[in-house]
C-alpha cells in the first residue's frame, strides 16, 4: 500500500498585463457552471483554483495557445455548451464525443489561451 499523497490541490495562474478583463471573462464563463470567486481567485472544484496575476513580462495575446490547456471537467457538457454559446465564445473545437465516454471541447479565452471543457465517463 502506498503512502497517502502529500499533494492537496492544483492551481493555475494566468498572467496578463491587464488581468481585469480576463477575470471578468472567466467569472462569466465558469461561475454559472459552479465555480465561485474567493478573494483573488476562482475556485473551480475541490482544491482546484485559477488565479490571476498582473504581469509586465507577458504579451497581450498567447503566442502558442496550445502550449498550456486549462481543463475543466463538468457533469453536463451540453449545459456548459449552451451557457458558453450565450456568451458568444469562440469555439476552437466544438463539443464532440471522442469515445470511451469522453466528450471534449475547447474555447478561446480573451487573450488566446485554450480552455477545454470535458465530460468524462459516468463511472469516474
Amino acid at each position: 500500500m502506498s503512502a497517502p499523497s502529500n499533494i492537496t490541490g492544483l492551481g493555475i495562474i494566468l498572467g496578463s498585463a491587464d488581468p481585469a478583463p480576463l477575470i471578468e471573462w472567466y467569472r462569466a464563463a465558469l461561475e454559472p457552471l459552479g465555480a465561485h470567486w474567493d478573494e483573488h481567485m476562482l475556485v473551480i472544484g475541490q482544491q482546484a483554483i485559477i488565479g490571476f496575476d498582473r504581469r509586465d513580462d507577458v504579451a497581450d495575446k498567447a503566442a502558442e495557445p496550445g502550449r498550456h490547456l486549462i481543463n475543466i471537467t463538468v457533469r453536463d457538457i451540453r449545459a456548459a455548451e449552451k451557457h458558453l454559446d450565450s456568451l458568444g465564445v469562440t469555439w476552437v473545437r466544438p463539443v464532440e464525443d471522442v469515445g470511451g465516454g469522453w466528450i471534449f471541447s475547447t474555447v478561446l479565452d480573451p487573450v488566446g489561451n485554450y480552455l477545454q471543457i470535458l465530460q468524462g465517463p459516468t463511472t469516474l
